[in-house]
């Protein structure tokens, strides 16, 4: 829906060569974190765009912050690549998924510190691969226009001083910037396993056999076991392995929580049998192995360690206990050292040395069960890790990678900071603009929200209905860039006019908090649109978008916010998606996710699109394209086809409770004069609907 009157202005002024001019531009930028895209800020003179009369549409004003559309990705990693966790741990690119915690960064004042942010977006794409290796061992598989920040600031793996991809580019001697090589995590064997309990249980376990005399008789004996923790992790952890071990023991309630100190829970066990078992188990070994050293070292962390000033301690009373942790220490190649305080309780401490670089391999290498004590919240970025670029090597091949989209912009990847990676956009096919410069020319009205308030300010504003994202994607990349949207959020719901989202990016998980807050004082509605369930058949179509069930996983944040969530299963593709399984499958997946209506669409194909599409059935799937020219005589499908579809989808809709459109009316397929808009995309009270718990998946196509 391309309305006339929402065109913009144009007159001779400073535009590109070979652009359009604009009315109010004030500079056309090309920026480092989008390369190929050009964009034109300009000052608009209106935020509200009328609809024009006699127009479908169920409202008669929308905002549109952007002309164009940036959901395009350039920037992507190996499938390998280790993430660095809220909780310290680290999970390869490929295993993330959308809510994940994971870390970025933030500037606070002059220096760079690190902060937990969340995955917005998750999906792969194929790039051509190159290595980059630094000084320290750490090598990073990425694309050449993924980004790394330096000392000088982001630059790209690959680029040329001069020419068309002229941009900052790594070279020799470059110093990344973050903590550098670390170690992937090992599996806990069962040598882990024991000297995980005999670092626990000698540090902070009570294990004794109390002999004692009984009248009548010569001696009797008490067998005890206790452990007592207030962090449940160590003590679950204790539990599990003593349990493979053949140990039982039972839990219970040490101390209750009170004001100023956590609930202490704790194990015991008093049978003669487990406790021998456990004595045993516990020994110190004469010939410990290396993963009896990293269990050792988990436990005794667990039961008595700290980080504190960005110092990591594990501290004991007993001496024995302390030489056997520095050994272990030792044994993995840290530098450790044991300090006297000089305090009363004779506790000593081996402290780490090496900094933050030293503690993250200590953390991913013996892997403890208390997570709160490795979190990096609030660390500033600095490191003494041989960051400096050996060698940027083009590998000579297209190879699987993937992207993610996060809170920060950026986050840790094997050890340095990565640059963020933007949700990729629907291609021709699901109907946005067929033109390059869609992609690679846009236009944003930098001064939208401003603009926006006066108008919402006029005493002839009546407050109706305004919808986002008729046009373009309100949530598209360029959006994490400019910011736009939440101030149009909160200018709409302060001056009291209800309002609608529709969007495919799902950036829209930045926004929840804000558009939760303002369905407290108007009506909202949010839709967002998926087109596919079926991996294989989504990533030939659209290789670098998010996947289904991270579409479906955004439909579930949203309503799991206490938002209505209306989903637009579009396009349905004749002979490839509208098969009745395929189509149960995906309502369903809907369904569980606790959207409040749908409304099915069939594939159009608009000029530009139809050739692009033309194209890619021909190779993938020839038999149809017989089937395809008779279904298109025009943009839209033939009548008959949608009379079927929508026989075929009705009941299923009906079934999973998904038939309910805004107004209350209750449709299969729409025609192309009718938009049927699924409940909870337009603002109102959608009907309630029982939510089944079950977990699903992602994302949008704008209409």
């Amino acid at each position: 829906m391309r309305w006339d009157a929402q065109r913009l202005d144009a007159e001779d002024a400073g535009a590109l060569p070979g652009m359009p001019t604009l009315r109010g531009l004030l500079r056309s930028v090309q920026v480092p974190g989008f390369p190929g895209v050009t964009f034109h800020e300009v000052a608009g003179r209106s935020a509200l765009n009328a609809v024009p009369a006699g127009s479908p549409m169920p409202f008669r004003w929308s905002i549109n912050p952007y002309r164009g559309c940036t959901h395009a990705c350039v920037y992507c990693l190996g499938p390998d690549t280790l993430v660095l966790l809220d909780d310290g741990r680290q999970r390869p690119i490929v295993d993330l998924r959308v809510g994940d915690r994971i870390v970025g960064t933030e500037r606070r004042g002059t220096s760079r510190h690190y902060v937990i942010t969340e995955v917005l977006a998750h999906w792969s794409t194929v790039k051509r691969a190159y290595r980059v290796r630094l000084a320290d061992g750490t090598e990073l598989m990425a694309s050449g226009e993924h980004r790394f920040l330096t000392g000088r600031g982001w630059e790209h793996v690959t680029g040329t001083t001069s020419g068309r991809d002229r941009r900052p580019h790594l070279t020799a001697n470059d110093e990344l910037l973050g903590y550098g090589r670390t170690v992937a995590t090992p599996e806990d064997g069962a040598d882990y396993r024991r000297g995980y309990v005999t670092g626990m249980v000698r540090a902070d376990g009570h294990l004794a056999v109390h002999r004692y005399q009984r009248p009548g008789r010569r001696h009797a004996e008490q067998h005890r076991f206790r452990l007592a923790l207030a962090d449940d992790e160590g003590l679950r952890r204790t539990e599990d392995y003593l349990a493979r071990s053949g140990v039982g023991t039972h839990r219970f309630s040490s101390t209750p929580a009170t004001e100023r100190r956590r609930a202490v829970n704790a194990i015991r066990t008093s049978s003669a049998g487990a406790v021998a078992a456990i004595t045993a188990l516990v020994e110190w070994p004469d010939r410990p192995t290396p993963d009896w050293h990293r269990g050792c070292l988990a436990g005794v962390f667990d039961a008595g360690g700290s980080r504190s000033e960005h110092v990591l301690r594990l501290s004991h009373a007993d001496a024995e206990i302390l030489t056997r942790t520095q050994g272990a220490c030792a044994a993995w190649g840290f530098d450790a050292v044991i300090e006297d305080r000089g305090l009363p309780t004779g506790v000593c401490t081996v402290r780490l040395r090496g900094g933050l670089r030293e503690q993250l391999r200590f953390l991913h290498l013996v892997d403890p069960a208390i997570r709160r004590r490795c979190t990096l919240e609030g660390i500033a970025v600095t490191s003494d890790a041989g960051l400096r670029v050996v060698a940027v090597e083009d590998l000579g091949l297209e190879l699987p990678m993937y992207d993610i989209t996060t809170g920060t912009g950026d986050f840790v990847a094997n050890g340095v900071i990565s640059h963020n990676c933007y949700a990729r956009g629907t291609h021709e096919w699901l109907e946005l603009d067929a033109g390059r410069d869609f992609d690679t020319q846009v236009v944003v009205k930098t001064n939208l929200v401003e603009v926006l308030r006066r108008e919402l300010a006029r005493p002839s504003w009546r407050r109706e209905h305004v919808a986002l994202g008729t046009n373009t994607d309100p949530h598209q990349r360029a959006e994490g860039r400019y910011r736009l949207v939440p101030g149009v959020i909160r200018a709409l719901a302060g001056s009291g006019t209800p309002f609608s989202v529709l969007t495919k990016g799902t950036l829209l998980r930045r926004d929840l908090p804000l558009l939760a807050s303002a369905a407290g004082q108007v009506p909202v509605g949010l839709g967002v649109s998926m087109a596919i369930l079926d991996d294989d058949l989504h990533g030939a179509l659209e290789p670098g978008e998010p996947g289904p069930r991270a579409r479906l996983d955004l439909v579930r944040a949203v309503t799991d916010a206490g938002l209505p969530c209306g989903v637009f299963l579009a396009p349905v593709l004749p002979g490839l998606t509208d098969r009745l399984a395929d189509l149960e499958a995906a309502l369903s997946a809907v369904a569980d996710a606790g959207a409040t209506g749908v409304t099915v669409v069939p594939l159009h194909l608009r000029p530009g699109a139809r050739e692009w599409f033309s194209g890619w059935l021909a190779r993938e799937h020839p038999q149809l394209v017989p089937r395809y020219r008779q279904l298109y005589r025009g943009s839209t499908v033939a009548p008959e086809y949608r009379r079927w579809l929508g026989a075929r989808v009705a009941p299923l809709l009906a079934r999973y409770g998904l038939d309910r459109q805004a107004g209350g009316a209750a449709r299969g397929v729409p025609g192309d004069a009718e938009v049927g808009f699924p409940a909870g995309s337009l603002p109102g009270a959608p009907p309630a609907r029982a939510r089944d718990t079950t977990p699903a998946a992602e994302q949008l196509t704008l209409l």
